[in-house]
């Protein structure tokens, strides 16, 4: 079960938002897929590459456009934590875990 943490919905709708001021289309069209990208994790929860600032098994990365998809394999499900621009410099402290 792939669940998206509050701060994570909160990155995806940021990221509609920007986007939307120049087309409300490719808004909805990105946000669509980055949510589809993670229909996987169901089934291959380590699909995604390890997030080299973190280097902790468990947390994880997927790439989509511009964007990574960070997430935690938990004994739950997998748990969207966040979605963060390529360029953006990541802190551990950006990631809601």
């Amino acid at each position: 079960m792939v669940i998206w943490s509050e701060p994570a919905k909160a990155d995806l709708r940021s990221i509609h938002d920007f986007i939307a001021h120049d087309s409300r289309h490719y808004a909805k069209k990105v946000t669509q897929d980055i949510r589809e990208k993670t229909d996987v994790l169901d089934n291959l929860p380590k699909v995604g590459k390890k997030v080299p600032e973190l280097n902790v098994e468990a947390v994880r990365e997927l790439s989509l456009y511009s964007y990574r998809i960070i997430y935690e394999i938990k004994s739950q499900g997998v748990f969207v934590l966040a979605v963060v621009h390529k360029r953006r410099d990541l802190q551990a402290g950006d990631i809601g875990r």
